[in-house]
């Protein structure tokens, strides 16, 4: 396998809508080893950090046998950086250390439905099709050209002339999975973008893609999870 490659998990310490979010447990452990064990289980990579400005958070990946070379800044630590601020960052960090990559993969900690054989299609595609990205994707369940909107407390259609089309005559819409970002560094650097004209869709079934936002999608998630490895 080309390697030359390197797995980001960004993991800040701030999370708001769920405090600790990052390390809190799933199903009975730190839910950022999840994304750390598939990163690792998968090959791909010559290393697997995470970018963290939390010492706990620190503690736990390499626990989790991930490293953490550096701490990341305050300023890529509030609620306003990207997660292409964050990847830079980390880009910028190793090259310091004299290391540079050809391609990195984007991992989000709080993603347990990530396996190895993922990331792995996620890699093979890349290299496959010499794409600037590969995203997972998963499909809408429902036309979203049959969106609703409430206006003046009265429901309306966004687009009425979508009305009576029929579902199977619609453009099958799909959106991020939320899991992880395999990207060429460096066309990556040359516009700081996850994705553009040249990314291409891994497409995953919505039964392993849950965000987890709220104490419910956590509950959701878990059930999932359960469901999956019974």
């Amino acid at each position: 396998m080309i390697k030359n490659t390197l797995a980001i998990i960004t993991a800040r310490g701030g999370s708001k809508r769920i405090p600790r979010k990052n390390i809190k447990n799933f199903l009975g452990r730190p839910i950022i080893a999840y994304s750390i064990e598939a990163a690792i289980a998968s090959g791909c990579f010559d290393e697997v950090m995470v970018s963290t400005d939390d010492e706990e958070i620190a503690s736990i990946a390499r626990n989790s046998k991930a490293v953490v070379p550096f701490l990341r800044t305050r300023k890529t630590s509030d609620d306003f950086a990207s997660t292409a601020d964050v990847i830079s960052e980390v880009l910028m960090g190793y090259s310091r250390l004299g290391r540079t990559f050809s391609f990195v993969c984007c991992i989000y900690p709080a993603a347990p439905f990530i396996t190895a054989e993922k990331i792995k299609a996620g890699y093979d595609l890349i290299i496959k099709t010499g794409a600037d990205s590969v995203i997972p994707v998963v499909r809408f369940d429902y036309p979203v050209q049959r969106a609703l909107e409430i206006k003046s407390g009265r429901l309306r259609m966004l687009w009425p002339e979508n009305r009576d089309v029929r579902s199977q005559d619609l453009t099958p819409a799909y959106h991020d999975a939320g899991q992880f970002y395999w990207l060429n560094v460096e066309r990556f650097l040359k516009g700081r973008v996850l994705f553009g004209d040249n990314a291409f869709p891994l497409e995953v079934p919505a039964s392993e893609v849950q965000d987890i936002d709220t104490d419910e999608d956590w509950a959701l998630a878990e059930m999932k999870f359960r469901m999956l490895n019974a």
